[in-house]
């Protein structure tokens, strides 16, 4: 509490010796200070205390510019003689300052750009079908830990604070806090009591309350307030974005927040770092992006990589051009599910915020391409996609699944592209309008003829296999599989209907599984064990490699 006393007292003072007229005291012979200066000072100082505190705004020197504005001029009013001249040039030398923050963003778009400038590439790799390729939809998370609430005790006292997705010993889970529900629910309880975790893959899987205390918390007042906690302690940084819950593999939760730099002029954010803090004890540490703590996923915060794909999409050629020519321009999708972007996890567990990018021509549907940044470190890369396609945006694919399941006015959530089998593919979880799970939509980008459902998302990726194949697409499992030939007799067979065709999968002598629509090979409707097949096929390195073509020895 100390500084922002003594910041408050060195502003109150120095504005009280602007405001005083000092050249009109000496005439009248006053050099002492009135009780009317006194008060003065006294009321700055309080003014000051309580807007810095309450606004939890930094406490640098720039932060004063309007504050400096109001002095300045009150005391140029006020002084006469050659007083009022010298306060006359402080009030403009103000406004230049104030003109300089206020129109910064009009002349920093480039530096914004320059800091956000991100590698480019092609396409992401294949998928492994053996990884689970989405989250359970956090609007549904949400739903399930709100119904297991009962097991909060003093359930009255509290309510279920914001979600978020990270890695925790390995598994992929949603965390929420219970926060407080108000002032005097915090007078009473003094302390939240836990946090709520949920599997992000299975959608089957219950939350369970987890009991720990935290005095220091968004939704607790005055000190115990985390925002005001930590601005306290680092009282001339910049942050952006909400603090968040962050678990170790101990299940110990801590609270961070991202800080960073303004690009210039107090306008724009590049991010540096995040403060850590025990919500137990209030104890906390500051790290750069570089030394951040193994177990955190979410360094950078999803408000700060947002503002990032907007300078990024916006400002290629300036300010003006974002406004008007718009030459270049590419709007980042308003379709994630925190602060305009989709946390997702790579093969190697490592967190990164998807965001697709479109035109800003009003009714197109098309994507220019999307972004993933490192949740850990803030760097960004950008997929364009093969160029010669066309390819379709995230509110495209929610569109689609809205007419799909029109009677049942049932709506996709948290949309996210995908490289399935070579094909761009978009991959969304269907909610009933309870906000329930109902199923996974898989829909080609590139193709919007081409999509699949099912209750799981390996099931879905099953059934988008044939949709490829009936469609004419390549099914490769990874972007170079190689056609191959095999001989052999048939061990097993299993048929199973699939809309108007029949999936055949087939086990061979060689103790390899294929699968094969009828679709493309009507005759293999009549396989059964014991024939003997040629089959040429894709290694894909999948447990059911994909068929190309099957000639069975005695029906050509």
């Amino acid at each position: 509490m100390g500084n922002i006393f003594l910041f408050s007292l060195i502003v109150g003072v120095v504005s009280a010796l602007i405001l005083i007229p000092i050249s009109k005291n000496k005439k009248e012979g006053k050099f002492s200070i009135s009780r009317g200066h006194i008060t003065e000072v006294i009321l700055i100082v309080l003014g000051v205390f309580a807007f810095y505190y309450f606004s939890n705004i930094d406490r640098n020197l720039s932060s004063l510019w309007v504050f400096v504005i109001i002095i300045t001029g009150a005391g140029a009013l006020i002084a006469s003689g050659k007083e009022r001249m010298i306060k006359t040039a402080l009030f403009a030398g103000s406004l230049l300052i104030g003109a300089y923050f206020l129109t910064a963003v009009f002349f920093n778009a480039d530096e914004k750009y320059e800091h956000t400038k991100m590698q480019e590439k092609v396409e992401i790799e294949a998928f492994d079908e053996a990884e689970t390729p989405a989250s359970v939809p956090p609007k549904f998370a949400r739903n399930k830990m709100k119904k297991a609430f009962g097991q909060v005790p003093n359930t009255s006292y509290y309510e279920l604070g914001n979600l978020q997705i990270q890695k925790v010993n390995g598994e992929f889970v949603y965390i929420a806090p219970v926060e407080f529900s108000g002032f005097f629910k915090w007078l009473n309880g003094d302390q939240t009591p836990g946090y709520f975790t949920l599997s992000a893959t299975d959608s089957s899987a219950n939350p369970k309350f987890m009991k720990t205390d935290m005095v220091y918390t968004p939704s607790s007042y005055f000190n115990k307030n985390i925002e005001r906690h930590i601005r306290m302690n680092y009282p001339n940084h910049i942050f952006y974005g909400e603090p968040q819950l962050e678990i170790n593999d101990h299940g110990k939760p801590y609270y961070i927040r991202t800080f960073g730099e303004f690009v210039s002029a107090r306008n724009g954010f590049a991010a540096k770092g995040l403060v850590v803090v025990d919500p137990s004890n209030g104890k906390m540490n500051s790290y750069n992006l570089a030394d951040v703590p193994e177990f955190i996923d979410g360094a950078v915060s999803p408000e700060a990589v947002s503002l990032q794909n907007s300078y990024f999409g916006n400002y290629v050629h300036g300010f003006w051009n974002s406004k008007f020519g718009k030459s270049d321009v590419k709007l980042p999708s308003d379709e994630g599910t925190e602060a305009n972007v989709i946390p997702i996890f790579d093969a190697k567990g490592e967190m990164y915020y998807f965001t697709d990018f479109t035109s800003p021509k009003e009714g197109v549907d098309s994507m220019l391409g999307y972004s993933l940044t490192n949740a850990r470190t803030g760097k960004a890369t950008y997929y364009t996609g093969n160029l010669e396609e066309s390819y379709m945006d995230s509110k495209g694919a929610l569109q689609i699944i809205e007419k799909k399941f029109i009677e049942k006015k049932w709506g996709g959530e948290m949309p996210v592209l995908y490289n399935f089998y070579g094909e761009a593919s978009w991959l969304t979880p269907v909610m009933d309008s309870n906000g329930f799970l109902q199923n996974y939509f898989i829909v080609s980008a590139a193709n919007p003829e081409i999509s699949a459902f099912a209750n799981t998302p390996n099931e879905a990726l099953k059934q988008y296999k044939t949709a490829l194949q009936r469609g004419g697409s390549t099914v490769d499992g990874s972007s170079n599989a190689e056609e191959k030939q095999m001989n052999g007799t048939v061990v097993r067979v299993y048929k199973e209907k699939s809309g108007d065709f029949t999936i055949v999968s087939f086990l061979l002598d060689n103790r390899q599984n294929y699968t094969i629509s009828s679709e493309t090979n009507p005759l293999a409707i009549y396989l059964q064990e014991g024939d003997k097949v040629k089959v040429t096929y894709l290694e894909t390195g999948e447990v059911f490699l994909p068929a190309k073509e099957i000639e069975i020895e005695g029906l050509e």
